[in-house]
């Protein structure tokens, strides 16, 4: 059964409290949170602050995915600002930067977890996984959301699953982009467990349904 976490970039920005509300009454197990900068990737969304907040709103854990440039710069205010998880992208800085990074996350009691983009290769992230709690593969590019699935990171996916079997068992496999009813099952088949979903989620008339459609 896999773990899914709606994200608030779907939600109505105008009232982010009541999009946490319908993510914990539908039984979803935690709350995504997309960080964007304007630089890393196209797209501009929330910031430290709006973490806080959330985080002064739910008990459910925050998974809060950096889409910035140079996350060395602000993990530790990403960290004290509530996350539970946090995510950043191997894209985004130098590999030296980047386990600092983790290494820093790591060190102020919050889970490390790294990125890859569609193109980037899942040998990309073999660096890093020994100090990831978490490894996520975007089936869209990061930036905005509704996008459609690319069921061709499927391979990517497997790709890190078995690498991770032999160097991090624990280290946990998520999977962002497009996933609803029809694309969950080929995620999770292909080894994924923690399932993001934004738009399908939203527009779902009966949430409590969707996410256990999703889970099972």
């Amino acid at each position: 059964m896999a773990f899914i976490a709606p994200s608030i970039l779907s939600a109505d920005f105008a009232n982010l409290q009541k999009g946490i509300e319908t993510i914990a009454a539908s039984g979803a197990d935690w709350v995504h949170v997309d960080v964007m900068d304007g630089h890393f990737v196209p797209n501009i969304t929330i910031g430290i602050p709006v973490v806080a907040a959330l985080r002064r709103v739910t008990t459910l854990p925050l998974d809060v995915h950096l889409m910035i440039d140079r996350p060395l710069r602000y993990v530790e205010a990403f960290c004290k600002a509530g996350a539970d998880y946090l995510t950043v992208h191997v894209e985004a800085d130098t590999t030296q930067n980047i386990l600092a990074a983790l290494d820093r996350i790591a060190a102020l009691g919050v889970k490390p977890a790294v990125s890859l983009k569609p193109g980037t290769p899942a040998e990309a992230a073999f660096p890093f996984l020994e100090k990831c709690a978490m490894v996520l593969v975007m089936t869209v590019e990061p930036g905005f959301g509704g996008q459609a699935f690319m069921a061709d990171m499927m391979p990517k996916l497997q790709t890190l699953r078995a690498r991770l079997a032999q160097v991090n068992p624990d280290c946990l496999l998520e999977v962002d982009g497009g996933v609803d009813s029809a694309t969950a099952p080929v995620c999770k088949r292909s080894g994924a467990d923690i399932l993001v979903t934004g738009s399908a989620f939203f527009r779902a008339e009966n949430k409590e349904a969707f996410v256990k459609e999703i889970q099972k």
